[in-house]
């Protein structure tokens, strides 16, 4: 038996989503321990029981001192693991080799401290939501094999985006380097800062497209909009990236986008009445995703009180990225 490895699971009210999720990471097959961990804020769902059912250590975190960043260095104080996989509530790994191919990752090389793999869709998502989770992690790694990226980018910002990113809904990390770089304790893009972090300490990052969860969200618009404002900003503060603004820039992105939904479910035998539909589907999903980009793009320039009523947490604050101290 080799060293533990501790999953890690952040909860509140994490209905039949985390029973599966939970009930994926017991199934896995390993030749270490497993050690899971989850950090409860408040849920009054009967997650709490769920957690204890699958044999889970409970971390109390109230819901007013919850952040993304902070809890997750809670739970990773609390390990026991040399490596500790980081999921949420409702990313079901994909498979009983899920943990082991990303444990591998750390064999590509000694200064390795990050892996993650990719997103499938639930079943029954949205053609838009299926092909955008299919085209960015494609786009990942086009040849379908693993990816090792070291230093922070320089040049095209949609580039350097691609290489640095890093998300923490299917991660697993050495516990030597989060001790040394720790996630800084902040409301939102946790994962993609301390990707930056990583990187700029001198570790390297690896992806790994065959250690797939499945996790996708169907929004309805108004949502749609508030998670795109979120992400937005966040590409904003962590990577310097501004969407186009504008009306002739938001069209053609839209009719772009429009486009290749209809492909996609054209090629996945969609036709008649029921194209038809997926098309309206698409024209409002995409109008909502514009809008809310080109406001969390610039949302530095909203009020407080706006930037709260677009954020789909109710986020008000606006944080660029800062160095860290060395």
């Amino acid at each position: 038996m080799g060293d533990a490895v501790t999953v890690a699971v952040p909860v509140r009210n994490g209905g039949s989503r985390l029973d599966l999720a939970l009930g994926a990471v017991r199934a896995q097959r390993l030749d270490r321990p497993l050690e899971l961990l989850v950090a409860d804020s408040g849920s009054t769902d009967g997650s709490r029981e769920v957690a204890r059912r699958h044999g889970a250590t409970i971390v109390d975190v109230r819901p007013e001192q919850y952040s993304h960043g902070g809890t997750r260095n809670l739970l990773a104080r609390r390990a026991t693991g040399t490596h500790i996989a980081f999921i949420t509530q409702d990313a079901v790994p994909g498979g009983e080799g899920w943990l082991a191919t990303l444990l591998d990752g750390f064999r590509a090389a000694d200064d390795v401290a990050l892996v993650f793999g990719p997103y499938h869709a639930a079943p029954g998502a949205s053609p838009m939501v299926r092909r955008e989770l299919d085209e960015w992690f494609g786009s990942l790694s086009p040849d379908d094999a693993a990816r090792i990226d070291r230093g922070l980018p320089a040049g095209d910002h949609a580039d350097a985006a691609r290489r640095v990113f890093f998300t923490d809904a299917n991660a697993c990390i050495a516990r030597a380097a989060l001790d040394r770089v720790p996630f800084r304790e902040v409301a939102y893009a946790e994962d993609q800062l301390l990707a930056r972090d990583m990187l700029a300490a001198g570790y390297a990052k690896v992806y790994r497209p065959d250690a797939p969860v499945i996790h996708s969200h169907d929004y309805d618009s108004l949502q749609v909009l508030k998670r795109s404002f979120d992400e937005w900003r966040g590409l904003r503060e962590v990577h310097g990236i501004v969407a186009a603004g504008g009306p002739v820039a938001g069209a053609l992105a839209l009719q772009r986008n429009v486009r290749d939904d209809v492909r996609f479910m054209r090629a996945h035998g969609a036709h008649g009445a029921g194209l038809a539909r997926g098309v309206g589907a698409s024209v409002a999903y995409h109008c909502a995703r514009e809008l809310g980009a080109a406001l969390g793009a610039r949302a530095d320039r909203l009020p407080v009180s706006l930037r709260a009523r677009l954020s789909l947490e109710g986020r008000g604050g606006f944080d660029p990225v800062k160095a860290p101290a060395r």
